[in-house]
């Protein structure tokens, strides 16, 4: 029997230099990640083992690690490359959802934010 189960990540925020435009580079500005990942569970609830699973904080800080690192012109490229990393990080995550949130997108017009959503399957 193969138990799955979801571990997400919400609105994870942090402070970068994505986009097309110089000026994004320049300013900078926070972007909020979303991670849902689907993890094969193996021994790790049997034995109630940290070792064994998806640990979030280390998670948490590929995520990190991934935005604030190389500028990308496109929040769609950021989005795999943390799919990718997390799964590269994790060989127990089987399919990764990643959201990417950037509030202030140079658009005409006035919204919320723009937002990006990415399945990286294994």
């Amino acid at each position: 029997m193969s138990i799955t189960y979801t571990i997400t990540l919400q609105n994870c925020a942090f402070f970068a230099r994505h986009g097309v435009h110089d000026e994004e580079e320049f300013l900078g500005q926070r972007f909020f990640v979303d991670a849902e990942l689907d993890v094969v569970a193996g021994d790790a609830l049997e034995n109630d083992s940290i070792d064994d699973t998806v640990n979030y904080g280390i998670a948490f800080t590929v995520i990190e690690e991934i935005v604030t690192g190389k500028r990308r012109y496109l929040i769609e490229a950021l989005a795999l490359d943390i799919a990718k990393g997390l799964c590269e990080k994790f060989p127990q995550i089987k399919r990764a959802k990643i959201t990417v949130r950037k509030p202030n997108a140079p658009v005409p017009g006035v919204l919320d934010f723009v937002q990006v959503s990415i399945e990286h399957f294994v």
